[in-house]
């Protein structure tokens, strides 16, 4: 594997993609990985057993089929090393488990995704973590924060819903400067759009449900962490018990083969309707970091090398009286674009964010925020389901 990943260091994302985490000569020429299950390995003889001297010693340290995810993971990352398990909250609560303990203090971006609040506002608080939240835009001031007790600062850029920037690499400067852990939520990006440790990120979380996995059929994460935090992270997830199903990886590294070429279509058609959302007298403003008009495109541009087909906009209504009634009637008049939560799919979605638990990272107070993923459906039909929408929402 060392051999390969020279071989395509310096090759193109998508040439990259279509080779990584597998060698074909290992299993008699097949271009896919096995799936190989199993809890029990057999051992040659006692002293190898006792001794575990061996690449495989049971179900739940790896088999051929995730390491060949693990290996994929940490090229395109530039990892130390990889774990996969079984969602992408799993992704966040594991290395939280490993980097923190009782008396610790950590500091937790107010914009992140909603199920990592309520993880660090129930069990982190109950293991005796003191939780703080900070302004997503806090940028290198976030060191006037950092207590002597302070073990973790938790990122993710762009924030959740309504996707603000951080200034990554001011935050991991200032944390590094009192021995903090600096974590990123990079499921937006994906390490095709940003590699977050090339910024002194330590440890990258990713909900590989997502743009990894393509289809919307798998729930998986990832944990990629370099040489330094590596060893903890993996003898967290060895003590937890915490793994990935082999049928799970196999899907995962088969949508990776096209996760450049379906990238690059979710890219375009996103920002092709943001743009044509910002002409809209519907909308009030359009949350996009790769939008010349959003308040973080600077730093976008400094950090990314594109954009996913995530993003939100803002529906005009008249008084909080009518958020709820113009979300809801837009909502349910499109036909294309599917009510479900997640994204990273073949298909398009849409939701109206809740942002009530925020606590300094404000909802906008226009209008109801409605959050879009777009699919690789044709742009002009998603444009007229959206058209569809508007008409309804103006009813009301």
């Amino acid at each position: 594997m060392k051999n390969k990943e020279t071989l395509f260091a310096g090759a193109g994302d998508n040439t990259r993609l279509a080779h990584l985490g597998h060698d074909p000569m290992s299993y008699h020429g097949f271009v896919n990985p096995p799936v190989v299950h199993g809890s029990t390995v057999l051992f040659p003889d006692c002293r190898t057993m006792e001794s575990r001297d061996q690449k495989y010693t049971y179900g739940t340290r790896g088999t051929p089929t995730t390491d060949a995810l693990c290996d994929a993971l940490n090229a395109l990352e530039g990892a130390a090393g990889t774990v996969l398990v079984p969602s992408g909250l799993a992704a966040i609560s594991v290395p939280f488990l490993a980097f923190l303990s009782a008396g610790d203090h950590a500091l937790i971006v107010d914009s992140v995704y909603t199920p990592c609040r309520h993880f660090c506002n129930t069990m982190l608080s109950r293991l005796g973590v003191e939780v703080e939240y900070y302004a997503p835009g806090i940028g290198g001031d976030i060191e006037a924060l950092i207590r002597p007790n302070t073990r973790l600062i938790h990122t993710e850029s762009p924030a959740s819903n309504t996707f603000e920037m951080q200034d990554i690499r001011a935050i991991a400067d200032a944390a590094h400067r009192h021995d903090c852990v600096v974590t990123l939520d990079n499921t937006w990006a994906t390490p095709l759009y940003f590699r977050g440790l090339d910024f002194g990120v330590d440890v990258i979380i990713h909900a590989t449900t997502k743009y990894p996995s393509g289809h919307s059929d798998i729930v998986m994460g990832s944990v990629s962490a370099n040489a330094k935090h590596w060893p903890r992270l993996h003898e967290a997830t060895m003590t937890l018990g915490i793994c990935g199903a082999p049928d799970d990886a196999y899907q995962i590294l088969r949508g990776l083969r096209t996760m450049g070429v379906r990238m690059a279509h979710h890219q375009k058609s996103a920002l092709e309707i943001a743009r044509w959302l910002e002409g809209r007298a519907e909308v009030e403003r359009v949350l996009h970091p790769a939008l010349e008009s959003f308040p973080g495109h600077a730093l976008w541009k400094r950090y990314f090398k594109g954009a996913s087909g995530v993003f939100s906009f803002v529906l005009k209504a008249d008084g909080a009286e009518q958020f709820r009634a113009k979300a809801h009637a837009f909502l349910d008049a499109l036909a294309i674009f599917g009510l479900g939560y997640s994204w990273g799919g073949y298909e398009s979605l849409a939701v109206k964010v809740n942002l009530g638990d925020r606590t300094i990272a404000k909802a906008p107070s226009e209008g109801p925020v409605i959050r879009l993923q777009i699919g690789l459906e044709d742009v002009a039909d998603l444009q007229k389901d959206l058209e569809a929408g508007f008409a309804a929402a103006a009813g009301v």
